[in-house]
């Protein structure tokens, strides 16, 4: 993985996917450590983001590193026309290692092909979100104790969701059994789930979260992305199609556990947060072990 980008989750093997996750459960012992001592890492978001962006500047700044970058463009060139291109190549001669988000489908594997510094994605328009993929991979896994074999169960923005697209692929890899639940206009698109049947696995759709409640090992939600809609209309019509309510959770399996990538509109009921089985804001914790175990592994000092 030494001095490799990280674009897609498919740049990973199984193999490498695991390797990362038994690093993070090491972070997580001890996450305080001085391995990017004197290393300088670029975050470009393009594109808002609270958890992503602050998790990877912890997961640095625990390890003794610095961050450089920006959260916003008002603040850049990028306001006065300045490329991609020109951005990734001149940040490049300041930094060892970017992490960058982007609207843009593809911007991460261009950025890669341009940098002379390994890039992490960290979420390309609604393609992919390698990073969130991998600690989804350990939020499961810690929670179930096991990665294969499992009911997990999609719901909402199916189409447009780049966490839902990375984690599906992923779990290609460990016998997963696949339950979809969307909007039929936002259903998972042919191109993901053409993964599930190269893998030989299967999947079921569905449009009523009633269904799979009882049979789901992890229940993963997600926000109907306003953001992603080309017309608002469309948005209006499928905005509110599931809220997860907290008395819905009475037959559920007692391992059974709620992810969520957040940030959370209302499709989880506040109610739900109390009950044992939420699990979305440790998640987010994770994610700092996670990237710590990324970014160390990236750099070559894991």
């Amino acid at each position: 993985m030494k001095n490799r980008s990280l674009v897609s989750i498919s740049d990973y093997s199984k193999e490498e996917i695991i390797k990362i996750l038994d690093l993070a459960e090491d972070f997580e012992k001890q996450p305080r450590q001085e391995l990017l001592k004197g290393k300088v890492i670029a975050s470009l978001f393009f594109e808002p983001s609270t958890r992503t962006r602050l998790s990877f500047e912890s997961a640095v700044q625990q390890l003794g590193g610095s961050i450089i970058g920006f959260s916003s463009t008002a603040t850049t060139s990028v306001q006065k026309g300045e490329t991609l291109k020109d951005t990734i190549l001149t940040v490049s001669n300041y930094s060892d290692l970017i992490v960058m988000r982007h609207p843009v489908d593809g911007s991460a594997r261009y950025a890669s092909e341009v940098a002379p510094v390994p890039i992490i994605n960290a979420g390309d328009g609604a393609n992919q979100h390698p990073t969130q993929c991998l600690l989804d991979l350990y939020s499961i896994r810690k929670t179930q104790g096991t990665l294969d074999n499992l009911d997990i169960t999609f719901i909402g923005d199916l189409k447009y969701g780049r966490t839902v697209h990375s984690l599906v692929i992923a779990l290609c890899h460990f016998n997963t059994r696949f339950h979809l639940v969307s909007p039929v206009e936002l259903k998972l698109p042919s191109a993901v789930k053409r993964h599930i049947k190269e893998a030989n696995l299967r999947y079921e759709q569905y449009t009523d979260l009633a269904d799979v409640i009882p049979t789901s090992d992890i229940i993963y939600m997600t926000r109907i992305q306003r953001e992603r809609f080309p017309d608002p209309l469309d948005y209006e019509k499928v905005k509110n199609s599931y809220i997860l309510q907290n008395d819905a959770l009475e037959h559920a399996k007692q391992n059974m556990r709620i992810l969520h990538p957040l940030p959370r509109v209302n499709e989880i009921s506040v109610d739900v947060d109390n009950n044992p089985m939420a699990y979305y804001f440790q998640q987010a914790l994770n994610g700092v072990y996670v990237r710590q175990a990324i970014v160390s592994s990236i750099l070559g000092l894991k």
